[in-house]
């Protein structure tokens, strides 16, 4: 028997939001059937508009607050609520923090099963703003003038924006001056309808410790307009700029980066550091955006595996060797892996730059490169893996349940993903003694967190 819907589309109804989704949005529920409303917080009560209905839950957009929760502020960026690129502002950030650590804990017992894990309070920032030191903005135009900023919801719309409060402020003003200077040189946006036009995308990077700024021209054609003097103004208008490169994507497609990159002004690479860890870094490198949280994270994670110097460890997603090069300074040796070829060309570089010789780097895929060391009796004392939100391959959470490393640390961006991969991974003989929850992008609803698993057999 099919469930009756209790509203139907466009009605004005009044609700108590009761909790928050995974993306930030209020729950209230009419008769049992949920409503997700953004901008909604829990134990408000609201006037809301009805504006989808599906057979399980529906939509609704916030019309009327009639009470208000002690957690929400007024937002500090009036076009937030446009572009939706900080999802948590209209939150304090106790309060935001408060739902991400409640957010990991519903997960690992709603889906991992894991009642009796040990969730540690959640680590927040001091200054939760401007923060990111990296942003890569779609180009467009309006009323005669190149536009940048962030897309609608939902659509590609551009809106306008100058300035971003979780982008660090060195990275608002590259993306403001290129953008102005593209304008004034007469330089055409690209049009995604017909696959015409110039620049695609403006892109900046900057080293938060070392304050060196990387600024990135993406365009649809090889041929720059007026490139003598875009790199002239640039450089002169910028001078913390150690980098001005050009990268072509002349491809129908929403991937940003396309393959052929050449150094327009400067240097191929700027570095930046992470705690006593060198990084260089490249256009199409992988970094993390906050550096500030990478160290808290990565020094948990430290301190996790526990490392006295003997220890041979795996690191599976190394990346560009961030993880890698932390647990280098502790072990014996490292085995970094990365599916991107050119990101295990970057880890070399970081190994070599940091006089790091107890560490190698396997370009391949984790599922299929760790089994094939596994065989070949390469098994590791610690395995630590970063994997994207997707979350570990199966195959590879079965080697190492074959492989038994005797601890596990597992550094996760998707509180779902881990769960279910730490359920795998407890049935396999594995017992999850913490979780540590970090806040790497205050003001969004992302969160991290950090895993400290051992073997039970190895402890016995």
């Amino acid at each position: 028997m099919s469930r009756i819907v209790p509203v139907n589309k466009n009605d004005f109804i009044d609700v108590v939001f009761e909790d928050l989704t995974h993306d930030g949005a209020g729950v209230a529920k009419v008769d049992g059937y949920p409503l997700f409303v953004p901008n909604g917080l829990p134990g408000e009560r609201a006037k809301v508009k009805v504006i989808k209905v599906g057979k399980g839950y529906g939509f609704g957009r916030l019309v009327e607050l009639y009470e208000k929760s002690p957690f929400r502020v007024e937002i500090e960026s009036k076009d937030t609520h446009k572009y939706g690129g900080c999802q948590l502002e209209h939150i304090s950030y106790e309060g935001q923090l408060k739902y991400k650590e409640n957010q990991v804990r519903q997960v690992l017992t709603r889906i991992g099963k894991l009642e009796d894990v040990l969730v540690h309070p959640i680590l927040g920032m001091d200054l939760p703003w401007h923060y990111r030191n990296k942003a890569q903005v779609p180009v467009g135009e309006k009323d005669g003038h190149l536009i940048a900023g962030f897309f609608k919801p939902r659509s590609h719309e551009i809106v306008d924006t100058n300035e971003s409060v979780i982008q660090l402020p060195e990275i608002n003003e590259a993306v403001r001056v290129v953008k102005e200077i593209c304008s004034e040189l007469g330089i055409p946006a690209y049009q995604e309808e017909t696959h015409k036009g110039v620049l695609r995308h403006i892109m900046a990077r900057y080293g938060q410790q070392t304050g060196e700024l990387m600024v990135v021209i993406i365009t649809r054609t090889t041929d720059l307009p007026q490139k003598n003097q875009l790199v002239e103004q640039i450089s002169a208008r910028l001078p913390k700029l150690k980098s001005l490169i050009h990268n072509v994507n002349s491809k129908r497609t929403n991937v940003i980066m396309g393959e052929k990159t050449n150094v327009l002004w400067g240097n191929e690479v700027i570095y930046d550091t992470i705690g006593d860890v060198k990084f260089a870094i490249s256009a199409l490198s992988f970094y993390q955006v906050n550096p500030v949280q990478t160290k808290v994270l990565y020094d948990k994670a430290l301190e996790y595996a526990d490392l006295s110097g003997a220890e041979s460890v795996i690191d599976a997603y190394c990346g560009i060797g961030t993880i890698s090069l932390f647990l280098a300074q502790k072990a014996r040796k490292v085995f970094g892996v990365e599916v991107v070829p050119e990101a295990i060309e970057d880890a070399k570089r970081n190994a070599a730059l940091n006089e790091m010789t107890n560490t190698e780097f396997a370009a391949g895929e984790a599922e299929v490169v760790i089994p094939k060391w596994y065989k070949e009796g390469n098994v590791a004392d610690v395995l630590v893996v970063d994997p994207p939100r997707k979350g570990c391959d199966e195959a590879l959470l079965q080697t190492i349940i074959e492989m038994k490393p005797k601890k596990m640390v597992y550094v996760s961006c998707n509180p779902a993903t881990l769960a279910r991969d730490l359920r795998i991974l407890e049935d396999g003989g594995y017992k999850t003694v913490e979780v540590q929850p970090v806040d790497m992008f205050p003001m969004t609803t992302h969160v991290e967190c950090v895993a400290h698993l051992i073997h039970l057999n190895k402890y016995i």
